[in-house]
């Protein structure tokens, strides 16, 4: 019989008051904006003395950093549950991919502005936070690229399309669909210049 492994409690209790700093700052950046947190703030939530803090992360931008790559680790979970899901022509492909990730952007205005604008003055993600982002982007390039998207002048203007939509509804409709109502016209109107085939996915003229 094999010894179970030895467990590293003081790791696991360094993890978990790292998780519930991270957590704090993203209840502070829902409620009050991402510019709101502050050590001090983030201290006071979770009991804790602003000087402790430095034990786990040495500035704030470090839990901006945990944040970010937080963030692109969960959508990365997502994508890779979703994708094998996505219906097979392309144009239907397309339209399901991007209400996925319309949604979850609207849901959470603070983790889309980390994730997607440059909102923090001064503030890079690491190289490990940064991470995800790329796996998603690699994994997004190659569902495209099945679906018949091949140019990079045409994903980025796909990308450019979708994040201006996903802006109007968060600045215009929060809560509401208003711009979401507008995914399948956009779709078609990208599938028809690309030269995507398949039937019109507009359920109104």
């Amino acid at each position: 019989m094999s010894a179970a492994p030895n467990r590293d409690r003081q790791a696991e209790r360094r993890e978990a008051t790292r998780r519930e700093i991270v957590d704090a700052a993203w209840e502070i950046a829902r409620r009050d904006g991402l510019a709101a947190v502050t050590l001090r703030e983030v201290a006071a939530m979770i009991g804790m003395r602003s000087p402790s803090l430095y034990s786990h992360f040495d500035s704030k931008n470090a839990i901006y950093d945990a944040m970010f790559g937080q963030a692109w680790t969960v959508f990365l979970a997502k994508m890779e549950v979703d994708l094998p899901r996505l219906p097979d022509t392309p144009r239907e492909a397309l339209l399901a991919m991007l209400e996925d990730f319309f949604d979850f952007a609207v849901v959470d205005l603070a983790r889309y502005q980390l994730m997607n604008q440059r909102s923090i003055p001064g503030f890079v993600p690491s190289e490990t936070a940064y991470a995800p982002s790329v796996e998603v982007m690699r994994q997004f390039t190659a569902f495209m690229q099945r679906a018949g998207v091949i140019e990079q002048v045409d994903l980025d203007l796909f990308l450019a399309v979708a994040s201006g939509l996903i802006d109007m509804q968060l600045a215009n409709d929060p809560g509401g669909d208003r711009w979401r109502r507008q995914l399948p016209r956009v779709i078609d109107m990208f599938a028809d210049d690309i030269g995507l085939p398949g039937p019109s996915l507009r359920r109104t003229p």
